[in-house]
């Protein structure tokens, strides 16, 4: 338990360095991911994928509000 605190501690002060529009969906992302890879038995992995693919649903759903707005 102590182990997964700290990973996520690391992570969250590591991505705190990068700028807002990059990290954008990549922390809640990564934060589930984590907690899902950890059931399984791979945090890492998880906080890495769950961080790309909540990246991935930001983008996407800003470029969605994007063209909206424009109509």
């Amino acid at each position: 338990m102590r182990f997964m605190v700290a990973a996520i501690f690391a992570a969250s002060i590591a991505l705190g360095s990068l700028s807002a529009a990059e990290a954008k969906g990549c922390i809640k992302g990564a934060v589930v991911g984590g907690v899902a890879g950890h059931m399984a038995g791979h945090g890492k992995l998880g906080a890495a994928a769950g961080c790309a693919i909540g990246h991935h649903q930001a983008h996407k759903k800003a470029s969605h509000n994007k063209k909206s707005e424009q109509k």
